[in-house]
């Protein structure tokens, strides 16, 4: 068999598998963070309403979409150092699965399409769909690359997809609900870094911002937006949920943060936070039960 032989048999291989390998590179694991959008319906009590809960699914679909697509962007521009990372070398762009063009063109059609279903189910819609957008991508080319900022801007996402989800049922959002958001997102973000800070060998060169931080400099972050979480919450329940009954999930929201600092700290996890929830039994259960206790409290 010659060269070119070679070369044809390899590249029909290569695009036998090119959906599958597109597909993971939207990171389907990473799609629950989308559930954000379903804040708003669930807090304003029109969870039952069947044509809300229609387009706040679209939003969430849209959103898995966006992010998918802001996610094969990342992977482009970071794909020579994903190289040397033990997990992220198996990402389909970084291990030469995807060839970077075809990736780059898929990542314009997916941005575009799910932008243009966004302003299609209205504009408001639209425009927070955009802004998550743009953030996620100047993100992957700047902001990433400083302190501090860096995690607040992965936060911001999170506040970006609860506001999309309001904006697809048109109902406010109580302002301390946004900031419980932004603090728990907080959170989840600093715990990463320490996960990556601590457990990474060589860990500036898959992360170069790591080299700004320090893990006290971590800890006595966790520490403060832990606090700030937990207490925001609890006066989110008493004076801007629909009903002040909602103060009795306060015990699983402390739960449930109290677990994850454990498995952050004894068993230096925290790496992947969706991946995390899912593995972990008691933290699921933690999830659902508070879950079913706001359904339970709001609508009955």
């Amino acid at each position: 068999m010659n060269l070119l032989e070679t070369s044809g048999r390899a590249q029909a291989i290569m695009s036998r598998y090119f959906w599958r390998y597109l597909f993971l590179s939207l990171r389907p694991k990473q799609w629950m963070k989308n559930a954000f959008v379903f804040a708003a319906i669930l807090f304003s009590r029109h969870l039952l309403d069947i044509p809300l809960v229609v387009r706040t699914i679209q939003v969430f679909v849209i959103f898995c979409l966006l992010s998918g697509g802001t996610y094969i962007v990342n992977d482009l521009v970071d794909r020579e150092r994903d190289r040397y990372h033990p997990r992220k070398k198996h990402r389909p762009i970084a291990a030469g699965l995807l060839a970077p063009l075809p990736a780059a063109a898929s990542a314009v059609i997916i941005l575009a399409g799910s932008l243009t279903w966004a302003f299609a189910l209205s504009w408001q819609v639209g425009l927070v769909s955009l802004a998550y957008a743009l953030q996620t991508v100047a993100y992957s080319f700047y902001f990433k690359n400083m302190v501090l900022v860096d995690v607040f801007v992965v936060a911001l996402g999170f506040v970006l997809r609860v506001a999309a989800g309001a904006a697809a049922v048109m109902v406010p959002v109580s302002a301390w609900l946004f900031i419980t958001v932004i603090l728990l997102a907080l959170f989840l973000a600093l715990c990463k870094r320490r996960h990556e800070l601590l457990l990474l060998d060589n860990a500036t060169d898959h992360r170069g911002i790591l080299a700004e931080y320090s893990m006290g400099l971590l800890d006595q972050l966790i520490a403060t937006v832990t606090s700030a979480t937990v207490v925001v919450y609890a006066i989110y329940t008493f004076i801007g949920a629909a009903r002040p009954q909602l103060m009795y999930t306060v015990p699983l929201v402390l739960f449930g943060i109290c677990r994850y600092l454990y498995l952050t700290y004894h068993r230096q996890d925290g790496g992947e936070p969706e991946s995390l929830v899912l593995k972990d039994k008691p933290l699921a259960a933690t999830v659902l039960l508070w879950v079913a206790g706001c359904f339970a409290i709001l609508y009955w």
